[in-house]
């Protein structure tokens, strides 16, 4: 079943809906004129994301609204009494395979996408760099990404450098950080470099078992297709559709329970593209913190 679920068939189906999703998010995190708490907006988008693209339901803002903030408030019977009278409304039945995907998308993808965000303000040169891939893919034109329902599964297969950025995000900050594993000698972490991904160095590729953000062998995440479109289609939308700057004088401290997020939520003040504006202008320092990307 969850082979049909995550195909590549069904993927290219489910992107225009995510386009759709996180769009309607940037939007609405571009017209507050405060700084958002991006952890907990993650949360938000992320939740969408699971209901109307996992499992399809069509339910209000205001309905989105309530189920959000009975499972933040961990009221979750009353949360569940509003996904089942959906479903059946739309003539089906919600299954404990479903409301698992729930869960496990709710919480890690919005630690991925937290830090998708601040390694981006941490280093505005690949944010820059990922929006000369976009222009030379002919997906950013003039400082605008193409017209709605145009990007392709194919397309931002073909992302190359894209790819390596979401892989070493995941890298630095896999969502779920316990690995339970003995590491038989003493390492260190290395730099945000999404350049050790390209096909020149392909480090990743140095072992079986060297890069697991996703788990390995026969526990190995069964959404880690759609978690990393997820992700790509958030990296395009943020790189081609504003500009955002940290809110905070320095970066906040991240932890690892429950799962990996910054300590303040990650503040950060969005900006919808202005009409007039051709080109997004970034910062040249990547030193400089606060810096609008």
């Amino acid at each position: 079943v969850f082979a049909k679920v995550f195909s590549q068939e069904a993927l290219a189906s489910y992107l225009p809906k995510i386009q759709q999703v996180i769009q309607d998010s940037l939007r609405v995190w571009g017209s507050n004129p405060e700084p958002i708490n991006v952890y907990r907006e993650s949360q938000r988008l992320s939740f969408t994301m699971a209901v109307r693209v996992l499992l399809g339901f069509h339910v209000s803002e205001e309905e989105m609204r309530h189920l959000f903030s009975t499972f933040q408030g961990k009221d979750y019977s009353d949360a569940l009494d509003v996904l089942m009278d959906s479903a059946q409304e739309n003539g089906t039945e919600l299954s404990m395979q479903e409301l698992k995907l729930i869960f496990a998308a709710f919480a890690t993808t919005a630690s991925a996408s937290t830090s998708l965000i601040m390694q981006l303000l941490r280093h505005p040169g690949v944010l820059e760099r990922l929006r000369e891939e976009l222009r030379s893919h002919g997906l950013l034109q003039n400082g605008r990404l193409l017209p709605e329902g145009q990007l392709r599964l194919d397309s931002i297969t073909n992302l190359k450098y894209l790819d390596c950025v979401v892989k070493e995000v995941l890298r630095l900050f896999t969502p779920v950080s316990g690995g339970y594993r003995t590491a038989m000698q003493t390492f260190e972490l290395d730099a945000f470099d999404p350049d050790r991904f390209s096909s020149e160095r392909g480090e990743d590729r140095e072992g079986r078992f060297h890069y697991l953000p996703f788990g390995g062998g026969v526990r190995s995440c069964l959404g880690k297709q759609l978690a990393t479109l997820f992700l790509r289609i958030l990296a395009i939308e943020l790189a081609g559709t504003g500009r955002f700057e940290l809110a905070t004088r320095d970066f906040p401290r991240v932890v690892t329970v429950p799962v990996v997020h910054p300590v303040d939520g990650l503040r950060v003040k969005f900006y919808g593209l202005d009409s007039n504006q051709n080109e997004i202008i970034m910062a040249k320092s990547e030193q400089l913190l606060g810096a609008t990307v």
